[in-house]
């Protein structure tokens, strides 16, 4: 296997460089096994190679041939009884097995030749392909909302739940408050007189000291 990082870097780098020889479309069953042609072998004794694009936007290698005596290589990461790669004079063979929606795309065999990338496109197209990718959208979509709805639900039940748990509060201690009082409001009914005695107490103790003072005198 060969990583080949550096040199999809280097074929999008020098696009302005590109010759595009042909293209192709494929469509094929689910389940198939499916052949792609790369003509024009044997006019480049170079560094070949098949790579895909997927979702538009990302460059997977699958194989890599330094030249016409090499032997081939599978990129890193690639799944070998996936793919299966061979050549003879004129043609490099691409055959993937048991095709399923996720190989639908484009396909690019290549090759160097004076330093310029020559490319050859493929369309391999898997049968229910776009229908998948509408439903898969769609059940995207439908994901997302029920996400969407169930944060909104749980926000709003604890959003209730700390409004009820606040009153609650409130309420208890609206009660303690209220009972308390008419705690103190009920001792003050049964004892009505307690402060007078107090009071009363207090205003005899002074004439008993002076009572006792005058006695002392006359002695």
């Amino acid at each position: 296997m060969v990583n080949f990082t550096l040199m999809t870097a280097l074929i999008l780098y020098s696009f302005s460089w590109i010759s595009v020889s042909g293209s192709h479309s494929v469509t094929v069953q689910p389940g198939e096994d499916v052949t792609l042609l790369c003509p024009n072998v044997s006019r480049y004794d170079g560094v070949s190679f098949w790579f895909r694009l997927i979702n538009d936007s990302q460059v997977r290698c699958i194989s890599v041939k330094f030249n016409s005596k090499s032997k081939v290589e599978f990129c890193v990461g690639l799944q070998n009884e996936k793919y299966e790669i061979s050549s003879n004079i004129t043609v490099l063979f691409l055959k993937i097995k048991q095709v399923d929606l996720s190989d639908s795309g484009l396909y690019f065999c290549g090759f160097y030749s004076n330093g310029r990338p020559i490319f050859s496109v493929k369309h391999l197209n898997v049968e229910g392909s776009d229908e998948a990718q509408n439903d898969m959208e769609s059940k995207q979509k439908e994901d997302e909302f029920d996400t969407i709805w169930l944060i909104s639900m749980i926000l709003g039940g604890l959003t209730f739940f700390l409004l009820v748990v606040i009153v609650g509060l409130v309420v208890q201690i609206r009660k303690l408050q209220t009972a308390h009082k008419e705690e103190q409001n009920l001792k003050q009914r049964q004892n009505p007189h307690v402060e007078d005695l107090n009071y009363a107490a207090v205003a005899f103790r002074p004439k008993a000291k002076q009572r006792q003072m005058e006695q002392n005198v006359i002695y």
